[in-house]
């Protein structure tokens, strides 16, 4: 993979939400390399998980940072179209959303997601938590070539 490729794919249509997690990964130097689509058209046309030929130029994310209620296809459909692919069912996906419904969460655990967080209210814990998910996933968690 290139040194120039996206390391964090955040799909993310609230634009505050984007900013907070810019801002948290840019204050620890994880921020480098993350490309932000504000919704599900944009995350699949970025990725294509239908067309591995034209995946994206200098390989996939190392992560999907995924919000769940997104305009035009939602992140349920998102996350089914990533894991049903052989070429992006690898890429961890962490759902990240406000939604705190019970079937949701089973769904996206059901569709393959890798973990999935409320996000914190309070500014401090969501910086927190984006963090330690930059930290983990980028760091410490080995995948596959």
């Amino acid at each position: 993979m290139n040194v120039e490729s996206v390391e964090i794919l955040l799909v993310e249509d609230n634009p505050d939400d984007v900013e907070l997690t810019l801002r948290a990964l840019r204050d620890h130097n994880l921020a480098n390399r993350v490309k932000v689509v504000g919704d599900g058209v944009e995350a699949l046309d970025f990725i294509r998980p239908d067309d591995p030929a034209s995946a994206p130029r200098d390989g996939y994310p190392k992560l999907v940072l995924l919000d769940l209620k997104l305009p035009r296809i939602g992140g349920l459909e998102v996350l089914r179209r990533l894991k049903a692919s052989d070429a992006t069912k690898l890429i961890p996906v962490v759902v990240l959303t406000s939604s705190q419904e019970e079937s949701d969460m089973v769904e996206s655990y059901r569709l393959g997601a890798n973990s999935y967080i409320v996000k914190p209210v309070d500014f401090e814990q969501f910086t927190d938590a984006v963090v330690k998910l930059g930290l983990y996933w980028l760091l410490l968690n080995k995948v596959p070539e």
